[in-house]
């Protein structure tokens, strides 16, 4: 198999009372007043874009098509115990009009292809849930 490089996101983002952030491409231009719920946000909102174009994958893959687009609700938990930080992850999928068995099956697929997935596989608590 041949690595392939698809895409390199480039970011700067800058901390404190007037922190920022911005996309080289000028896709995201946001104030981070706040390090936190700022990262867990755009975690959640990385992930969700990533399992969405997943889901496509997926069901182009099983020549599925979807009547409408797939929507992703993700709350990212920061919690801390003993002094240790860490996130619990929940993704509430959106696939209407697709049979509920066959839209199981495709969110499952997701986290097979997701590199956010794979990448929290293992390291943090996730829940999917078909809504």
């Amino acid at each position: 198999m041949t690595e392939k490089l698809l895409f390199t996101g480039k970011t700067h983002i800058s901390g404190g009372r007037n922190g920022s952030a911005r996309s080289s491409d000028g896709t995201i231009d946001i104030k981070l007043p706040q390090p936190h719920p700022a990262a867990e946000n755009l975690f959640g909102i990385a992930w969700s874009a990533c399992y969405i174009g997943a889901i496509e994958f997926a069901a182009s893959q099983r020549k599925i098509t979807l009547p409408a687009g797939p929507e992703v609700d993700a709350e990212i938990d920061l919690n801390v115990d003993n002094g240790s930080f860490f996130l619990r992850a929940r993704l509430n999928v959106s696939l209407p009009g697709i049979d509920r068995d066959v839209a199981q099956e495709l969110i499952e697929a997701a986290h097979g292809i997701c590199p956010y997935s794979k990448a929290t596989h293992g390291n943090i608590d996730v829940e999917t849930k078909l809504v």
